[in-house]
């Protein structure tokens, strides 16, 4: 059978779990349920409810994502529905994998409802992954430059100076994209479609909302570790704003694995069922009770699609049609 790009990335994200899962059952295989079911215990409950303050910002600035979008095409929808479809899609897409594509059938579903075109949705879904890569690259260069030590809990014995150079560099990518933004640069031509540089008031709060959302979710698993082994938050983000990028990158559901495997690596000296009990309060949090809540709103929305199409079939059919 020949290989196409549907079958690619989720094969690539499959081939990702099953690495990283190999590599985490090395690192928890002396773990006991017990000692996790204790490190969740020991959450305090002013933390639990700090993480799910977390997580509602995170979805909150997660709509901003849609809605800076939808301005940059000149579209006005109602809120409620654009708050459902980027909560059903970011909640869906993250725990299926292959992020962008299963995020692309969704808004093409719902947006197409209301009147926007293939390739207006098209631009949406690549003005939403533009937003979430500004975020972690706006963030990842400030991590460096606030703890130029970040890249030497994955690789050891990497140089400061080597830090500072890659925060300079992530930096530079966000400069040159507002200067592009300033400038009118000509856009990017696809075939029909093309994606031009948002205004400078949309970039703005592009550099705003998206690492909003971003800083919101590290928060989740900084508040679900313990105080006494914390190593501080901006570490936390520097080393979530990595392991969440590769995870989205593996295309596997979920980041299962990756996300885990990078934590356990950059944080060798932390009690692993700590660790892990923090990483599972994340997956608790921001994954799968808003996926369970999007399965619901899915089939709210095709229910009304259903009923919209047997309204006009009677009425079509009624005498005088």
């Amino acid at each position: 059978m020949r290989l196409t790009k549907d079958h690619l990335w989720p094969l690539v994200g499959l081939i990702a779990v099953i690495f990283s899962i190999w590599l985490l059952y090395h690192q928890l295989r002396d773990i006991s349920m017990d000692d996790v079911l204790f490190s969740l215990h020991a959450i305090a409950v002013s933390h639990w409810i700090l993480a799910f303050f977390c997580t509602v910002l995170a979805f909150t600035a997660l709509t901003g994502y849609d809605s800076l979008a939808l301005r940059h095409l000149h579209k006005r929808l109602p809120f409620p529905f654009v708050f459902a479809c980027s909560f059903t899609t970011y909640s869906v897409a993250h725990n299926i994998g292959a992020s962008v594509l299963s995020g692309a059938i969704i808004r093409y579903r719902a947006y197409t409802s209301k009147g926007l075109e293939g390739i207006e949705v098209g631009v949406l879904i690549a003005l939403c992954s533009i937003t979430f890569a500004l975020a972690c690259i706006f963030l990842g260069g400030i991590s460096l430059m606030l703890n130029p030590q970040l890249p030497s809990y994955f690789i050891s014995d990497f140089p400061i100076w080597g830090g500072y150079t890659m925060g300079a560099c992530l930096l530079a990518i966000i400069t040159l994209y507002v200067f592009g933004s300033l400038r009118q640069l000509k856009p990017l031509h696809i075939r029909r479609f093309k994606v031009e540089y948002p205004r400078p008031s949309i970039v703005l709060a592009q550099l705003v909302i998206g690492p909003l959302e971003v800083l919101a979710a590290a928060g989740i698993i900084y508040f679900a570790l313990p105080a006494e082994s914390n190593p501080g938050y901006l570490i936390v983000l520097g080393i979530f704003v990595a392991s969440f990028s590769a995870a989205m990158l593996s295309h596997a559901p979920g980041g299962l694995g990756v996300l885990e495997v990078l934590f356990f690596l950059a944080l060798p000296n932390m009690e692993p069922a700590d660790l892990l009990a923090a990483l599972l309060v994340f997956r608790f949090l921001y994954l799968l009770i808003p996926f369970a809540i999007s399965l619901v709103l899915v089939l709210m929305f095709e229910r009304s699609q259903l009923l919209e199409r047997l309204k006009k079939a009677r009425q079509f059919i009624q005498p005088g049609h």
